[in-house]
C-alpha cells in the first residue's frame, strides 16, 4: 500500500514538473514567436522603404541640391565624393529631360524590392516552414559585396560609393541573422515540447 501511495505521488510530481515545463517552454515560444514577428515586419519595412525611394529619384535630386549643391563643408572636406553628386545630379537632369524612360528601370527597382519585402509574409504566417526565405535573404545580402566591387568600377562608381552600397548588405545581414537564429530557437522548443507531450 506505502509502495502503491509512493509511485502515485511521485507521478503527480513528475506530472506537474512536466506540466510546469510545457508550460514554460509554451510561453518562451509565444515569447519567441513574437520576437521573431517583430523582426520580420523591422526587415519587410526596411527593405520596402529602401526600394520606394528608387521611385522619387528626380525629387530625391531637386533636394539634394537644393541643400548640398553650395555646401561649403562637403566641397572642403569630400570633394571627390562632392563631384560625384554634382556629376549624378547632372545625369539625373538630363535624363530626366530627355530620356526619362530611363527611369522605368528604376521603377522596376523599387517594385522588385517591394516584392522581397512580400517573400517574408511567409515568415510571419510559419516561420519554421519558411525559414529558407531568410537564408535567402542573406546570401542577397552577401551577394552585395560582389555586385559592388564587380560593377561598381565598370560603372565608374566611387569606392566609398561603393563601400555605403556594401553597408545595406551589411545592416540587411543583422536583422537576418537575429531571426534566422530565433527561428532555429523555435525549432528546437517545439521539437522538445513535442517529445515531452
Amino acid at each position: 500500500m506505502l509502495k502503491c501511495v509512493n509511485f502515485i505521488l511521485v507521478a503527480i510530481i513528475r506530472c506537474n514538473f512536466v506540466s510546469e515545463n510545457i508550460e514554460s517552454m509554451k510561453t518562451e515560444q509565444n515569447q519567441l514567436a513574437k520576437q521573431i514577428k517583430i523582426w520580420t515586419i523591422i526587415f519587410m519595412v526596411g527593405i520596402i522603404l529602401s526600394g520606394v525611394t528608387a521611385f522619387p529619384i528626380e525629387t530625391e535630386i531637386k533636394l539634394f541640391d537644393s541643400y548640398f549643391l553650395n555646401s561649403l563643408w562637403l566641397q572642403n572636406y569630400l570633394p571627390s565624393i562632392y563631384n560625384f553628386l554634382i556629376f549624378v545630379s547632372k545625369g539625373v537632369h538630363e535624363t530626366s529631360k530627355n530620356y526619362s524612360f530611363i527611369f522605368y528601370g528604376t521603377d522596376w527597382l523599387a517594385f522588385a524590392h517591394i516584392i522581397i519585402g512580400s517573400a517574408f509574409i511567409g515568415v510571419l504566417r510559419n516561420p519554421i516552414k519558411n525559414i529558407w526565405v531568410v537564408e535567402w535573404a542573406m546570401l542577397a545580402c552577401l551577394m552585395v559585396f560582389p555586385l559592388a566591387f564587380i560593377c561598381g568600377p565598370i560603372r565608374g562608381i566611387p569606392f566609398i560609393w561603393r563601400l555605403i552600397d556594401c553597408s545595406f548588405g551589411v545592416f540587411g545581414m543583422i536583422p537576418l541573422l537575429l531571426l534566422r537564429n530565433k527561428i532555429l530557437k523555435l525549432e528546437r522548443l517545439n521539437a522538445e515540447n513535442n517529445q515531452t507531450v
